[in-house]
């Protein structure tokens, strides 16, 4: 006779009873809750608690302090606190604006060892006794006013709102305003716009106020869902899709948005993107050495050294084939010595127009003739300068 639906039952002759809590109980505290079936938005809680006749005081000192807790899960903890009773003693005909979302309605109360409670709160025999819970609200969710058939602002969380006035308790993600009618200010989004955008949309635009996403794609040199990646080394561009060179000063990256090597280029290489090797007869930083010009085979040298790579002409040595030989040497390597009877010879293939003292030829292996006054005679013609006593083209002939 004292179930729980009995304060449910549309009877206020039929009552609910928990067993006693108190001092003297085992129980300190104790609950009733009724499931709507569904999740409505609540305007008021009334409460009828049973009378005696002559009782009132005492059943008003025993609901005394009571707890109103609305939830969507049926528990306590994660519910919403909707009514504490406080100092003065509650009427048995009890009734609270609750202006809630919820489905289930929770009634608790305690009598805890050791907590200090008014005067006049019954301790002893505390029963609780509802005869009827009396909910009202709109059973239909995304509306309200006093008839119920006024739709919710459409960008309200969860299609709720305030079941008077129709103000929004919270926004769906990329709204703010009482009404939720606001969009989140440039460069916010989500839930309360609390959430800053990455700030790497594409040509500068804000992200998408509702996901935080870039609408149009990234920025050049970022990625990721939210563009809130960089690209990883080496890589630049738009979604990160192109190689640096691999040229830049240095090895070091390339820049992350334009892929320019902003630092300069590594040896043998040019433009902005050093992905040019230097022009032929070119070589070094900037491209601005020139080749010796003595490879072998008239060969361009290396782009990044300036070496030959086949070697170097007759008459030149060096690393980078711009060393004549020394003096007195000529030919491949400078490996050859000059004819011993010439002053000098010339230093890529050994030929002499300057020879000792009564030599002459090409190589200066020819001797003058020897009655020839010495340094006269001359490499063609050989024509003579006599010595005394002797005539001739050749000085052949004695006077």
């Amino acid at each position: 006779m004292y179930g729980a639906g009995n304060a449910v039952d549309r009877n206020t002759l039929t009552c609910m009873r928990t067993l006693e809590i108190g001092t003297r109980s085992p129980d300190k505290t104790m609950w009733w809750r009724v499931d709507l079936e569904g999740l409505y938005s609540i305007y008021s809680i009334n409460i009828i608690f049973k009378n005696y006749d002559g009782l009132e005081n005492r059943q008003r000192c025993r609901f005394a302090e009571f707890f109103l807790y609305v939830s969507t899960t049926g528990d306590i903890l994660g519910s919403t606190l909707c009514y504490k009773d406080g100092l003065h003693l509650p009427p048995l005909d009890f009734s609270t604006v609750c202006i809630e979302r919820g489905r289930y309605v929770i009634f608790y109360n305690e009598r805890l060892d050791g907590a200090i409670y008014p005067d006049g709160y019954e301790l002893l025999n505390v029963y609780i006794e509802i005869c009827e819970v009396i909910i009202q609200g709109c059973n239909l969710s995304g509306v309200y006013g006093s008839n119920c058939n006024t739709t919710c602002p459409i960008n309200c969380r969860n299609d709720t709102c305030h079941i008077q006035n129709g103000t929004c308790s919270s926004c769906k993600s990329g709204w703010t305003g009482i009404s939720c009618e606001k969009k989140c200010k440039e460069g916010w989004f989500g839930g309360n716009c609390s959430q800053v955008c990455s700030g790497h949309c594409r040509d500068a635009a804000f992200c998408n106020h509702v996901t935080g996403l870039c609408d149009k794609g990234c920025d050049s040199g970022w990625t990721g869902y939210m563009c809130e990646m960089e690209c990883v080394s080496g890589t630049y561009g738009y979604y990160c899709v192109n190689n640096c060179s691999g040229h830049c000063l240095d090895n070091s990256p390339c820049n992350k948005q334009t892929g320019h090597c902003d630092r300069g280029c590594n040896p043998g290489y040019t433009n902005n993107y050093c992905s040019k090797i230097c022009l032929p007869g070119h070589y070094g930083t900037n491209c601005s050495e020139r080749c010796s010009g003595h490879c072998i085979n008239n060969e361009p040298c290396d782009h990044v050294s300036g070496v030959c790579p086949d070697g170097y002409e007759d008459g030149y040595t060096g690393k980078l084939c711009n060393n004549s030989c020394a003096d007195g040497f000529y030919g491949t390597n400078c490996s050859l010595r000059c004819p011993p009877n010439c002053i000098a010879c010339r230093h890529t293939d050994g030929y002499s127009s300057s020879c000792k003292e009564r030599y002459y030829g090409r190589n200066c292996s020819l001797v003058c003739f020897p009655h020839c006054k010495s340094v006269t005679c001359q490499q063609t013609d050989i024509l003579c300068t006599c010595d005394v006593g002797w005539m001739g083209d050749n000085c052949t002939e004695g006077i």
